[in-house]
């Protein structure tokens, strides 16, 4: 574990306005030893299953002992929950609107609570900015050294989002386009393990993305020939849709939720 604590940042506010700076400016005034690290603020406004899939492919390569603090909140002010969970490793601060659902899917957490005890709050929350005033404290209290239990009282009815899975059936696998990265690589919901459950032996396999057939499976971008779209497993080992230097999604014509097919040839 690091000898300075680490908090890391995910959120949908983007860098024009203040607000991730500020929450930076809270976290520091509390913890001024922190460090700070940006998974990103660019995340799609008010999208709760895009930031848990983001969440959940990030968290695991950040040394144990890191903070999440999240914000993705179309329902700050009302009465949804903040909520901080302990799931072994690492440790989340977040709106209870399932925005940890991909986490919690890995690593059941050992324990969640409310954020209800103000004294680990601004003495003034605004209804409209509980990032600042309520989530970014709790996470700075936290790499303070204060122990979960003090932020509130126990929760085990957390929220969660149905995240949308593949099937697989009669040899085929069913998915979908869960993301288009910013070079237009066109990001799936099938991974190289339901791959390889369907080609045990290697065989090639027929990848359709929007109803367009994709004809090669490579390992590497330069493997792809230029003008084609390609499919490889990303760094995630997602299946994506890649071409050279240019966007995939804008030749194949596709957005997120379309459907993906993956079939034996």
């Amino acid at each position: 574990m690091s000898s300075k604590p680490t908090i890391a940042f995910l959120s949908d506010f983007g860098t024009r306005d203040h607000y991730a700076g500020v929450m930076k400016g809270v976290v520091l005034s509390i913890c001024p030893d922190a460090v700070l690290v940006d998974i990103s603020h660019d995340l799609p406004a008010h999208d709760i299953p895009f930031a848990a899939r983001e969440l959940a492919a990030t968290y695991k390569y950040f040394p144990a002992g890191t903070i999440f603090l999240v914000v993705v909140d179309p329902g700050v002010g009302s009465a949804r929950r903040g909520i901080a969970a302990d799931v072994g490793d690492w440790r989340f601060v977040a709106p209870d609107n399932g925005v940890l659902t991909g986490v919690f899917q890995e690593a059941p957490p050992k324990k969640v609570v409310e954020l209800t005890e103000r004294r680990y709050a601004r003495p003034t929350v605004s209804r409209t900015f509980e990032g600042r005033d309520r989530f970014a404290p709790a996470a700075a209290f936290l790499a303070r050294g204060i122990q979960l239990p003090a932020l509130g009282r126990p929760v085990t009815d957390f929220v969660q989002v149905e995240l949308v899975q593949p099937t697989f059936a009669e040899g085929t696998i069913e998915g979908a386009v869960v993301r288009i990265d910013r070079f237009g690589n066109v990001v799936t919901n099938i991974d190289r393990r339901l791959c390889e459950k369907l080609r045990p032996n290697s065989e090639p396999l027929a990848i359709e993305v929007g109803g367009q057939a994709i004809q090669h499976l490579v390992s590497t971008f330069s493997e792809i020939v230029s003008g084609e779209v390609g499919a490889l497993f990303g760094s995630t080992d997602h299946l994506e849709c890649v071409t050279q230097a240019a966007s995939a999604a804008e030749v194949l014509g596709v957005d997120v939720g379309a459907t993906v097919r993956v079939r034996r040839r």
